[in-house]
């Protein structure tokens, strides 16, 4: 195979795999393709590697699930030198530990970072993607792999004025690398979710005074983080292997409580002091502790009201009290969030909760916010407002398929795709962590893992039988949509207004389009396409002329 060819203006590198982003999907992706001796460039839009870890470095940012799951499980060298030094990681050490595998497993060569790619067409004639980058390249691969991650599209309010403010205004998930003072200051934050949580708690002590701009209450538990002693990371590493396998094979991907039990198999009483343990066991304890909390609504509201209990025992003032408390929808259809001191800082004097549905925001001024009610002047405005989740990182690339169709077309009444891993019409591309999979409903470093050694095997069976294209069916993936869509009609997350369902993007379409069904049965359907030599579910092309 040619490396190079010249056209009229650019010079075409040639090769196996193109990998777009470099958090853990696209870092596994590189590790694996590289081991199978492919040709192959990573491109990163950021300067180095970590994907959401490298931008998310707002302040309080910290990983929710425990930090020995939530690390690779690929490498044996990886899991014995590094050592977590708590059991939920802080945005710094995850970092460290993304380039401490990057070091190790020396991968920054086959990735360019600082380079965004722009555009991706399939060339039918020579059954390749020609790929283009915001620096100019014009690369031709034979497969495509978009790790770019179900969270990585930053999104503003929609609020009129932004750009208007004088003051020093931040976006969490672009924060910058420099330290940011917050003392004496007037702080405005506008959202609660699970990174406004992580900024209001840490940034309320800090500052002269914080306003907490709030639409919607999320449901917070207990993180009961603790620092890891020194025997029990080693009673870790000798049993990894262990570990990981119960991860896969668990619905959510990791090692987290999960039970068997009915909420109303249980009395009144051991349901209480069932409860009652999950909170003081800290983490997502209590979405473990009963099985039917997504699929039956009286349960869930049972447990709600717990939850809802506990912030009135903490935060003082009755009135703030209430309008923290959520309501509307059930607990964890909003992704689950945890905290240290979140509803301990609503006691502070100096924090202030503004109820947007109360006292509605009009604008944001050269001086702070306008509600209806008054002006509040800032010294600083953070935006912790989410991103255009499952799907926008995707259509930030100008994708074309098979007859010039675009993604930003076959998915213009909502993402569909065979197992979110590939979709008919568009040969040869891949997706980690689409949005027709798991993706935010398990840990994802367990989905990458599976994608990516999915992929690695979809190559190999190419290679095996001198294929040149691949793609599923029509009918696999309607097939694929329907079960993804009769699961979901059963699932309590569609009870809430969140970007699981794509609520939080205004003119996007609007349905849970992930697989709720767990982990394993994922894997399961994986295993199942590649059956029969792929025959069932993929058509492939042999016979068209390679260049």
């Amino acid at each position: 195979m040619s490396s190079e060819k010249t056209t009229q203006s650019n010079t075409v590198r040639r090769l196996d795999v193109v990998v777009v982003g470099a958090g853990f999907g696209g870092m596994y992706a590189v590790y694996k393709f590289n081991q199978m001796g492919l040709k192959i460039q990573g491109f990163e839009a950021g300067s180095n590697v970590g994907g959401v870890w490298f931008w998310n470095r707002y302040p309080g940012a910290r990983v929710d699930l425990p930090s020995i799951d939530y690390s690779f499980g690929f490498s044996h060298e990886v899991e014995q030198e590094w050592t977590w030094s708590e059991q939920f990681a802080a945005q710094p050490e995850l970092l460290q530990y993304i380039n401490f595998v990057a070091d190790r497993l020396d991968l920054r060569r086959h990735i360019q970072f600082n380079t965004r790619v722009t555009s991706a067409e399939w060339n039918e004639q020579r059954q390749v993607w020609v790929v283009k980058t915001d620096q100019g390249e014009v690369l031709e691969a034979t497969y495509c792999v978009m790790a770019t991650g179900p969270l990585s599209i930053p999104r503003d309010p929609d609020i009129p004025g932004i750009g208007s403010f004088k003051g020093e205004l931040y976006r969490a998930a672009r924060w910058p690398h420099q330290p940011v003072s917050y003392a004496g200051k007037r702080v405005g934050v506008i959202g609660t979710g699970s990174t406004g949580i992580q900024i209001i708690q840490e940034v309320g002590p800090q500052s002269g005074e914080l306003f907490v701009f709030q639409r919607t209450p999320s449901f917070t538990m207990p993180m009961r983080n603790v620092k890891l002693e020194a025997n029990y990371v080693a009673e870790v590493k000798r049993n990894y292997a262990g570990l990981r396998e119960i991860a896969r094979n668990s619905p959510a991907g990791g090692n987290r409580p999960a039970s068997t039990r009915a909420f109303f198999s249980v009395t009144p009483e051991q349901r209480l002091s069932l409860m009652e343990d999950a909170w003081k066991q800290g983490g997502l304890a209590m979405l473990g502790t009963f099985a039917d909390l997504m699929v039956n609504e009286e349960a869930n509201e049972h447990v709600a009201n717990f939850v809802r209990g506990k912030i009135g025992d903490v935060v003082k003032d009755p009135v703030t009290a209430e309008k923290l408390k959520p309501k509307g929808y059930p607990i964890f259809a909003r992704r689950p969030c945890l905290d240290t001191s979140y509803y301990e800082t609503f006691n502070l004097p100096t924090v202030h909760l503004v109820d947007c549905n109360e006292e509605e925001i009009l604008e944001i001024t050269p001086k702070g916010i306008r509600t209806k009610n008054r002006e509040i002047e800032l010294d600083m405005l953070i935006l912790a407002t989410g991103y255009d989740g499952l799907t926008g990182a995707m259509l930030a690339v100008d994708v074309k398929g098979r007859n010039g169709l675009k993604v930003s077309q076959k998915w213009a009444e909502g993402a569909s795709s065979y197992l979110g891993l590939m979709m008919a019409g568009f040969p040869n591309l891949f997706m980690t962590t689409g949005p027709n999979g798991p993706a935010a409903l398990a840990n994802i470093i367990r989905i990458s893992e599976n994608d990516v050694d999915w992929i690695a095997s979809a190559i190999e069976h190419m290679a095996k039988n001198k294929q040149t294209a691949m793609e599923p069916t029509s009918q696999a993936e309607e097939g694929w949509m329907t079960v993804v869509a009769t699961l979901s009609k059963r699932s309590l997350l569609n009870k809430a207004k969140t970007w699981y369902l794509g609520a939080n993007v205004k003119d996007k379409p609007q349905g849970l389009t992930m697989f709720v069904g767990g982990f394993p049965k994922y894997r399961e359907y994986c295993g199942l396409a590649t059956q029969d030599n792929y025959k069932a579910n993929f058509k492939f092309e042999a016979d068209a002329a390679r260049v």
